[in-house]
């Protein structure tokens, strides 16, 4: 519905870069810079400043982006609306989450909703939870999911299950001998950590603040950007990390990994994030139901946490 000239511009402002706004709208670089200069010389305004291999917007540039955001964002929603009213779960789904749930929890989740509902088309954006947020508050994802509650007023925040977080070290680490861990006890060993913004650093950094334990008391020698990173690592005997359960279950089985407990236990809340201002059509709350009822049923059984 809405114009395509301002849809090519609105991309281009996004990215700040003709090549990757091509990209993600899946046009020659020519045909979007075509695009842009139509657009120009309709509102006989220049829209972008060109030089040094960068482009910014313009003052006009500016005006006409606030005006696109609403405008096509309220074409997404007359679509979204009268798709509701016709009973249908279809269309493009735009989900960001967390790199833990996005490798050890969504695939099933977003396999088995795809299955019942063959019409929709799932987009995935795995981030780090903060820039996630971010995205959600940019209206640049129709749903999220990260690894806390969502500090930020703009969006809502569900609960969709519990996650225990181990200390996760090499068979033949010192630590690996004991059944639980103490947190005075972790600054004795190398610490292999998550990169700042991760829900995973920002629970257990709090977790630490809580009981009276520093998070600058213990001795990081790495900082890494991904699950699959820290294990690696922490598989070699360099030191130890505090992952999620649902990320080692597979390198426990096999005895490549060892996950014990902290003392007192380390338990977070994965949640579901969406806007608070945006309309959510069927296809958005469909899934939400969905991805709440089947990650709680993939839970493992509740032990007491001590």
């Amino acid at each position: 519905m809405a114009d395509r000239r301002l849809q090519v511009f609105h991309a281009v402002a996004k990215q700040l870069s003709f090549t990757k706004a091509a990209e993600a709208l899946f046009m020659t670089q020519p045909a979007v810079t075509f695009q842009i200069k139509q657009l120009e010389e309709h509102f006989n305004a220049r829209l972008f400043e060109r030089g040094h291999g960068q482009i910014s917007l313009t003052e006009a540039g500016k005006v006409v982006f606030d005006y696109a955001e609403r405008i096509l964002g309220l074409s997404s929603e007359l679509e979204a609306r009268l798709k509701d009213m016709t009973g249908q779960v279809a269309g493009l789904l735009l989900i960001g989450s967390s790199m833990t749930i996005a490798e050890y929890l969504l695939p099933q989740v977003l396999g088995e909703f795809g299955a019942r509902f063959p019409g929709v088309v799932p987009r995935l954006l795995v981030a780090n939870s903060e820039q996630v947020q971010n995205q959600l508050t940019e209206h640049s994802l129709d749903v999220g999911f990260i690894e806390s509650d969502s500090p930020l007023p703009s969006l809502v925040t569900e609960v969709l299950c519990e996650d225990e977080l181990l200390v996760v070290c090499a068979p033949s680490h010192p630590l690996a001998r004991h059944k639980s861990v103490q947190p005075d006890l972790l600054s004795q060993h190398a610490y292999i950590s998550r990169e700042p913004g991760s829900g995973t650093r920002e629970v257990t950094d709090n977790y630490l603040q809580k009981i009276g334990f520093p998070p600058e008391s213990l001795h990081p020698v790495m900082e890494l950007g991904s699950p699959e990173a820290l294990k690696g690592l922490a598989a070699t005997g360099r030191g130890f990390a505090i992952m999620s359960r649902a990320t080692v279950v597979k390198e426990t089985r096999l005895g490549l990994l060892v996950g014990i407990p902290l003392s007192p236990r380390l338990v977070r809340n994965l949640s579901v994030v969406y806007s608070r201002q945006k309309f959510h059509p069927k296809l958005v709350s469909s899934f939400v139901a969905f991805a709440k009822e089947r990650l709680a049923a993939l839970q493992p059984k509740k032990e007491p946490v001590v």
